[in-house]
């Protein structure tokens, strides 16, 4: 389990994950060495995973989100995963989300404007196998984005 000062490291982590392990002892009132132990026991641990770079889509001339929602063709042997397959190589779809219920999977897709959008859709994502229905969400606002935890 974690302790007082695994719970300190962690929170400064979420909040500023780009800092030096020194930086890092510091604010979280620790020797240097002892904070990069508790930093690589964590990650040994699996409870701390790759550190990833963010990039702002947006910036590089993305302005458009849309959400698929997909339901799959269930009567098709291995149709689940022929789709999944065919679907990590469309570069444009940034999440893959799979689902109990109606709807089996939710695409989340970045285009650089409406007609880019549509060249996506009709040469890609509309010769994906086994799709039964689907059904487009505009992007329209990204209200709260939070990954941190409540630690």
């Amino acid at each position: 389990m974690l302790d007082d000062a695994d719970r300190r490291i962690l929170r400064q982590i979420q909040s500023e994950p780009e800092s030096a392990i020194a930086e890092l002892a510091q604010r979280c009132n620790l020797s240097t060495a002892a904070c990069w132990r508790r930093v690589e026991k964590l990650q040994a641990s699996g409870v701390i995973g790759a550190q990833e770079v963010l990039i702002d889509w947006q910036t590089l001339g993305y302005s458009v989100e849309v959400s698929l929602r997909i339901t799959l063709d269930k009567t098709q042997t291995n149709a689940f995963d022929a789709f999944i397959v065919a679907v990590r190589l469309v570069p444009e779809v940034l999440e893959i989300q799979t689902f109990l219920g109606r709807v089996d999977v939710r695409l989340s897709i970045i285009a650089r404007d409406m007609s880019h959008y549509q060249e996506i859709y009709r040469s890609r994502i509309l010769n994906l196998p086994h799709m039964a229905d689907i059904e487009a969400l505009m992007h329209v606002a990204r209200i709260k984005q939070d990954e941190a935890l409540p630690i």
